[in-house]
């Protein structure tokens, strides 16, 4: 089992900047590729950016050149660095893995609502 905790949203302007977290329990977190979702109001949950053990990174061009994700293996944590954020970047944005292969599953914290407005 793999729980997942974020944290790091809130309201912020236009052009502003946050840095999602989400902690994972668990053992193995160091090998297996994490994901950052987001879900805006009447919209379908869209990818935002993943990365894998290598790591690797790869982003939705909705946040290509102001998004970086990247991962503290001792921490068990990844995160979500939002820069020159746009209003339609608000969302409630979540952490996604499939986690170990001894405890594959299709793992969701609960989310964190980003905001932004002027």
């Amino acid at each position: 089992q793999v729980q997942l905790v974020e944290s790091g949203g809130g309201l912020v302007q236009p052009g502003g900047s946050l840095r999602l977290s989400c902690a994972a329990s668990g053992s193995g977190f160091s090998i297996y590729a994490m994901n950052w979702y987001r879900q805006a109001p009447g919209k379908q949950r869209e990818l935002v950016a993943t990365i894998t053990s290598a790591p690797r990174t790869n982003y939705a061009d909705s946040g290509k050149g102001r998004f970086t994700i990247s991962r503290d293996n001792a921490k068990n944590t990844v995160y979500l660095q939002m820069n020159s954020l746009k209003l339609e970047d608000t969302a409630v944005y979540y952490c996604n893995t499939l986690g170990p292969s001894w405890a594959r599953g299709d793992y969701w914290g609960q989310g964190t609502q980003v905001t932004v407005s002027s």
